[in-house]
């Protein structure tokens, strides 16, 4: 079989597993009922942001944690994390399938990212070796969420306006779904394309309303469709000629993109900021492993099937002991 055939059929599958992800029996998708919102009392940023988000989402004050984390610290240490857990923990109940950490720091514990920690929990041999293989992911590409695993994901609360406006996005995404596209972006940075081999190929996918450009690029310039874009870079380029439709989701792979407020290379806050609803990024060396990053196919697969925004970015990542997921969780774009 040529290449051009091969790819034509990967595109295919991709498309008949999209569609028959709707139909398999598995567990619904998140519903705002299930989640609950974690708030920072110290930080008045984390708490106008839960407030507004509790109004725009119907989230109860029975879902809402309520912390108290002076200084706004960037790292927690494994202690202070552990107190942290089991205040929020003792303010749930069980029926709680996922939180959201309305705040913009703390986003790390010592190498393992927040949400990382609070869902699989804290990871001290990955501190050992950061570019050692991660913890697996139990809900690595999973039908279910697994019993007793709670998802998490932090919605920055800094600039607030940047945080409501994520918040709307997410709200917004699904009510009507145009022509949209989904850009995968294999550059020059060799090191940092370690999953363009499982980027999908060029192509639409009607049933979706959706066109798939595989591209060989530094950088993507005018694009106005965006629902989907990965790439590699240390810092992306052009993101102010972009144009992010409700409930995109995008990421680079590299090193520090979860490290929100450093300038080591670009933090993910700026694909938030551009316009994408959702985002990842590392908090700590991770190498460049691709289980560490979102995985294209996987990602695309489950969000075109229905799944929330932190359903399909969790789903997709093997190892995310090092990676922070942020933005809106529950944006559906497909979910309708």
């Amino acid at each position: 079989m040529s290449t051009s055939a091969l790819k034509r059929c990967l595109l295919a599958a991709l498309l008949l597993s999209a569609a028959g992800a709707r139909a398999q029996p598995a567990a619904a998708p998140l519903a705002p009922v299930q989640l609950a919102l974690v708030v920072n009392d110290a930080d008045p940023a984390s708490v106008a942001l839960a407030a507004y988000y509790a109004k725009l989402r119907d989230i109860p004050p029975a879902r809402i944690a309520h912390v108290s984390i002076p200084g706004r610290p960037a790292q927690l240490d494994a202690a202070a994390f552990a107190r942290l857990k089991s205040d929020i923990d003792g303010q749930l109940g069980a029926d709680v399938r996922a939180v959201l950490f309305a705040w913009t720091a703390p986003y790390a514990v010592a190498c393992n990212s927040l949400t990382s920690a609070y869902t699989l929990g804290f990871d001290a041999a990955q501190c050992e070796r950061s570019c050692a293989p991660g913890r697996k992911n139990p809900y690595f590409n999973a039908a279910a969420l697994p019993p007793g695993m709670r998802l998490s994901m932090l919605l920055p609360a800094e600039p607030l306006d940047v945080a409501r406006a994520v918040a709307e996005r997410g709200k917004a995404a699904g009510f009507s779904v145009p022509q949209a596209g989904a850009y995968f972006l294999t550059t020059s940075e060799t090191a940092r394309n370690s999953r363009a081999r499982f980027f999908p190929p060029s192509g639409a996918i009607p049933a979706r309303k959706l066109t798939v450009h595989a591209l060989r690029q530094d950088h993507l310039e005018g694009a106005q469709d965006i629902m989907f874009y990965q790439t590699g870079v240390a810092r992306v380029a052009k993101l102010d000629t972009l144009h992010f439709l409700p409930g995109a989701l995008a990421d680079h792979l590299t090193s520090y993109g979860g490290d929100l407020l450093g300038n080591k290379q670009m933090s993910s806050l700026r694909w938030l900021e551009a316009g994408a609803t959702a985002s990842y990024g590392t908090v700590s060396e991770p190498c460049s492993h691709w289980q560490k990053f979102p995985h294209p196919q996987i990602l695309l697969r489950h969000y075109l099937g229905g799944a929330t925004a932190i359903e399909a970015y969790w789903r997709s990542v093997a190892w995310p002991a090092q990676g922070l997921f942020i933005g809106d969780p529950l944006a559906r774009p497909y979910g309708r």
